[in-house]
């Protein structure tokens, strides 16, 4: 079983839950696709995109689950980052927690399960 992450504001987060669906965040919509994030890669993209937010979740999900719509593609450093080309089932959430600010000022996921 591997995992895969998605950081998203709590507000997002919530209102995805109420529709059953994750459309994706600003970004997502810019790039046509979700952004996630393995294990590995998580911390960065937390220190990268999303310093200084003290309002995020991180959203644990199966890549099993995720289907054909996962795709494997190059990006930060030519590293292989999970793209998923469809919106997200909310039901699809192994897990949901809240990230907190660490003492350099970006959420830290802290370990996580690849």
């Amino acid at each position: 079983m591997t995992r895969v992450y998605k950081i998203v504001s709590r507000t997002e987060w919530k209102a995805a839950v109420a529709e059953g669906v994750f459309q994706g965040a600003g970004i997502d919509h810019k790039d046509g696709y979700i952004h996630l994030s393995t294990a590995a890669q998580a911390s960065d993209t937390a220190r990268l995109h999303f310093a200084g937010r003290d309002d995020l979740v991180l959203i644990e999900l199966e890549t099993d689950g995720l289907g054909d719509a996962l795709k494997w593609e190059p990006s930060r450093g030519g590293a292989l980052f999970p793209h998923l080309y469809e919106p997200l089932r909310t039901d699809a959430a192994l897990s949901v927690r809240s990230l907190s600010l660490n003492a350099a000022g970006w959420p830290d996921p802290g370990p996580l399960e690849p």
